[in-house]
């Protein structure tokens, strides 16, 4: 095996525990139900997509000894340890998740992120637009721009300049999860708080506006899904007579299992076996007053909801990393799950 050179033992540092996933109620859930899942699935002569087995069966091999490790050694004392291999996937792994996602927050924090105010806007969208961006995800990179355009031209003109004559910024990740473990496709932004412009002198100078108000949010998600509900019309997506809108998928491929997958997951219905499209049982606790609309910057229209309540100061750098933490966390928490 190969061996690798320890050369930091600083006495502060934390004793190193070697992680166990097959002790977590992940792991243990995945193991038992797993083969169940996918023989229930092949006995309606449906597979998964090969991507998706192979997440669960390299899922299975993480943090496990017997599937290839490394040897560490101290340089000083010689003591050893065993570190296994990780999967490094992205899909639902809370060890691999967690280490992406404190190294995106680093990385955004450290070299992305100016040292402006920047505040976090997050758009979740109808049902059945979530559906519909998970079974084409070319379409969510085009729609993403349209958000992106509306938001970046309310910011410059409320810092009373136009598009030619001054510009922001934005990070933005992409979640498909929701708390509960559904398909909920939405997006976080992290936007800075004004923009920049051009001084007759040749220098940049950044104007700083004000957080948006209650109308101005409203003005805003009536605008993008206006916007948005356009451009897929156009694209030939999305269908709407005098009283209602539904989605053209006239084209998708009927014997895709990811398609009832994906339908039930929006849903939260059963996707497969006996009680298949039943609605599944939640357990749900009482919202802290934090997440409470009337405590919160929050506008709703037409199954679009825009939220811009949290904000982090240029000087509020440790603040801004949680934030970044928050936007790039992986799917499933162990602790809450």
């Amino acid at each position: 095996m190969p061996q690798a050179a320890i050369t930091d033992r600083s006495p502060q540092s934390p004793p190193y525990k070697r992680h166990r996933p097959e002790q977590t109620l992940l792991y243990q859930i995945i193991e038992r139900h797993y083969p169940e899942f996918r023989d229930v699935m092949a006995m309606q002569g449906k597979s998964l997509p090969q991507h998706v087995q192979q997440e669960f069966a390299d899922y299975l091999k993480c943090g496990r000894l017997e599937h290839g490790f490394l040897r560490v050694q101290c340089t000083e004392c010689h003591h050893e340890h065993l570190v296994a291999f990780s999967c490094k996937r992205r899909g639902f792994c809370p060890s691999c998740g967690a280490r992406r996602m404190a190294e995106s927050a680093a990385l955004l924090v450290d070299e992305v992120l100016l040292e402006q105010p920047i505040r976090q806007w997050v758009l979740s969208f109808p049902f059945q637009l979530r559906f519909l961006f998970a079974s084409r995800p070319q379409l969510m990179g085009r729609v993403l721009g349209i958000v992106y355009r509306a938001i970046s031209s309310h910011l410059i003109q409320k810092a009373e300049f136009t598009r030619k004559t001054a510009q922001t910024g934005a990070v933005t990740l992409i979640q498909r999860f929701g708390s509960a473990l559904n398909l909920n496709v939405h997006f976080h932004m992290l936007f800075l708080d004004g923009g920049y412009t051009e001084t007759k002198h040749g220098r940049t100078r950044f104007l700083r506006t004000n957080g948006p108000e209650q109308q101005e949010l409203m003005e805003l998600v009536h605008t993008i899904s206006q916007r948005v509900a356009g451009f897929l019309e156009r694209e030939g997506s999305l269908e709407r007579d005098e009283e209602n809108s539904y989605l053209n998928l006239d084209d998708a491929d009927e014997v895709d299992p990811m398609q009832q997958v994906l339908g039930c997951s929006v849903s939260y219905r059963i996707a497969v076996g006996p009680q298949q499209g039943r609605k599944v049982f939640t357990l749900q606790t009482i919202p802290s007053w934090e997440d409470d609309d009337r405590f919160a910057q929050v506008a709703k229209a037409s199954g679009f909801s825009l939220h811009a309540g949290v904000a982090a100061q240029a000087w509020e750098r440790q603040k801004l990393e949680r934030l970044c933490r928050y936007i790039s966390r992986p799917a499933v928490s162990e602790k809450r799950l």
